[in-house]
C-alpha cells in the first residue's frame, strides 16, 4: 500500500500564511513540494511537479495582483480524496478576480500565460469570495 493513501475519514491539510512578496511566493512553492513529499509524493513525481507549478503561479498572482500593503496571503493544500489535491491561495483583494482566458495569447507578451498553465494542469479551477474583502483562487490537481 502506498504511504500517501489516507485512511477513510482522514484529511491531510496544510495551511501557511506568507508575506505578499516575491520571496513569499517562492517559499509557497517550496513549502508545497516539501509538504507533498511528507505525504508521500516525492519532488520528482508528476503530481508534485504540477502542484509546484500551480502554487508558483497562484502565489505569484497573489503577490502581483492581490497584494495589500501589510497583509499576507494564505496557502492551503488539502488532499480531498486519495487522488485529488486542492490548492488554495487566498489574498486580500477580492476586487481583482482572475478569469479564464477566452482570447488567444500574444506570442510576444511577457505575461498572461500563468492561468493557461493552471488550466492545463488542473482538472478544475476557480475563485470564490473570502469575506470581508478577499478572494481564494483554487485548483484541483490529480495525484495519480
Amino acid at each position: 500500500m502506498k504511504s500517501h493513501i489516507s485512511t477513510p475519514g482522514a484529511t491531510r491539510q496544510f495551511t501557511q500564511l506568507l508575506s505578499s512578496t516575491p520571496r513569499g511566493a517562492r517559499l509557497a512553492r517550496l513549502l508545497a513540494v516539501q509538504q507533498l513529499a511528507e505525504w508521500g509524493w516525492p519532488p520528482s513525481c508528476t503530481a508534485s511537479e504540477s502542484a509546484a507549478l500551480v502554487v508558483a503561479e497562484l502565489a505569484a498572482n497573489a503577490v502581483t495582483h492581490g497584494r495589500v500593503r501589510g497583509r499576507c496571503f494564505r496557502l492551503r493544500l488539502v488532499v480531498e480524496a486519495p487522488d485529488t489535491l486542492r490548492v488554495e491561495v487566498a489574498d486580500p483583494r477580492g476586487d481583482r478576480r482572475p478569469q479564464p482566458r477566452t482570447t488567444t495569447l500574444d506570442p510576444g507578451a511577457e505575461s498572461g500565460r500563468g492561468l493557461v498553465l493552471v488550466d492545463a494542469l488542473a482538472t478544475r479551477w476557480g475563485t470564490e469570495p473570502r469575506p470581508p474583502s478577499g478572494k481564494t483562487v483554487w485548483a484541483w490537481l490529480p495525484l495519480t
